[in-house]
Parts: C-alpha cells; structure tokens; sequence
C-alpha cells in the first residue's frame, strides 16, 4: 500500500516513527511547511525494508526525489538497498550523504542527546513527569555501569511510544544552532532538490 497522497513530489526515508516525529517537529521548527512542498516523511518499519520503498518511490517507481535517514548500525542495509535500486555500489557516507542519504550516530536519541546535553534532556524528562522513572531506571543493576547518555537512550526505548514522543520533544528544545548535522543535512538537501 502506499502512504502517500497527491502532490507529494519527494520522500525521506526513514527507519521508525521517532525518527519521523523528529524530522517534521524540526521542520515546523524551521518554519518550513513539508505538505506545501510537496515532501512526504515515510516510516519504513526498519532499515530492512529500505529496498522495497526504493523500488516503490524511486527512479523504477514513482520517480520522485527521495531522501533518507538510519542509524549507524542500519547504514549497510542502506548502501545495499542504494545498490539495488542503481543509486550506486559500496557507497561511503560522503556518497551516501551526497545521494541524500544521511546516518546518524550512533541513532536519532543519541544525536538528540548529545546536542542538548545530559541536564537539558533530563529537563525534557522532568516537565514530562518522569524524571522520578528515569531515577528508578538509573539505579537498576544493569544501569548502573552505564553513562548517563546511555542511560538516557535506553530510558527513551522502555516504553513503545516513548521514542516517538521525546523525539518530537527533544528537537523542540534544540537551539536552532545546535540541530545535529544528519537531520538538518537531510532536509536540507530534499528542499534544494525541489523547484520552486
């Protein structure tokens, strides 16, 4: 089936529904209007499946301008869906990036934290009412030789709608300066592959 409707003329890619959140809070926060320019943020269901929604939007398929974001972990997936679909073979990140493609590191949580720091995400959390969960969480054995970002990401994947919401929550409390490169890079480039 596929999730995108008329005048849609380019899609980003992107592994998971935080990711998705993510990427269109921060371009509300930049002022950009996706709907009106025509880009669609596509949650794929895992890095896996990259190949089946190049083969569907891509240059064999719908023919639009298409973009991506995955973790560091899922980049080989990547580069051998990019492989599959044409877009080229053992692809560095430069290429990757180059084709509109960006990785981040290690995952959008660990880029989100390591932009706003550790007391400004527990800040997030607290107005969230649930700093005392991460406090309980931080003292567990198995936490307990664990940074506090590591902390901090394992805490966001507890519960299933909790990454999608501290994504959106995280990047809401982002200076615009502070922006980690994949997801500015991303947008970015789907926008100036766009007329006017």
């Amino acid at each position: 089936m596929d999730p995108i409707g008329d005048g849609v003329r380019a899609v980003v890619l992107v592994e998971g529904h935080s990711d998705r959140a993510a990427l269109e809070e921060l371009a509300r926060k930049t002022g950009r209007d996706l709907d009106a320019e025509g880009v669609a943020i596509v949650a794929i269901g895992g890095a896996t499946n990259i190949s089946r929604f190049l083969a569907l939007y891509g240059p064999l398929g719908h023919d639009l301008v298409v973009a991506g974001l995955c973790d560091i972990g899922e980049a080989r997936s990547f580069q051998r869906g990019l492989a599959r679909a044409g877009f080229g073979h053992d692809l560095t990140r430069d290429q990757m990036e180059g084709l509109g493609f960006f990785v981040c590191d290690l995952d959008l949580e660990d880029e989100l934290i390591r932009a706003l720091g550790v007391q400004a995400v527990e800040r997030v959390i607290e107005q969230q009412g649930e700093l005392a969960s991460l406090r309980i969480m931080q003292r567990q054995p198995a936490q307990r030789g664990r940074t506090a970002e590591e902390q901090l990401r394992r805490f966001m994947g507890t519960r299933a709608r909790r990454k999608v919401r501290y994504g959106q929550l995280l990047v809401e409390a982002l200076h615009p300066d502070d922006v980690p490169p994949p997801l500015a890079g991303v947008l970015d480039w789907i926008g100036s592959r766009l007329p006017s």
